[in-house]
């Protein structure tokens, strides 16, 4: 079971980015995907988050209206299309899987699994 993040990179504020999540090992739409985010010193924070079964979306208030969560599920892969980047946004993106169900009924990294590496995102004033 792995999930493997690209995508980040620095870009000035105002810009975009889009992150890509690729799974492999498990079934994929069996099971909600999140994405996360951590700055140094904090702790790491549900961004959105995408159902398995039904592409159901959850948001975090912070990014709600700049972030899009979406899946290929033939492809096994989840995308945070980041747009209107903001300096605050900088931080290492996350995805996981919550394997407890395919829905996403919790955004808290503690339930979420099977971390990837990380992708740096900066976003410069």
């Amino acid at each position: 079971v792995q999930l493997v993040e690209s995508g980040g990179g620095l870009v000035q504020a105002g810009g975009s980015l889009r992150l890509s999540c690729a799974a492999s090992g498990f079934t994929f739409d069996d099971y909600a995907i999140g994405w996360f985010r951590q700055v140094p010193g904090k702790e790491r924070e549900g961004v959105s988050c995408i159902s398995g079964s039904d592409n159901s979306t959850y948001y975090a208030d912070l990014v709600k209206g700049r972030f899009t969560i979406s899946s290929n599920n033939a492809k096994n892969t989840v995308y945070l299309q980041m747009d209107s980047l903001k300096p605050e946004d900088t931080a290492v993106y996350y995805c996981a899987a919550d394997f407890r169900t395919e829905y996403c009924t919790s955004t808290y990294y503690y339930v979420f699994a099977s971390w990837g590496q990380g992708t740096q995102v900066t976003v410069s004033s």
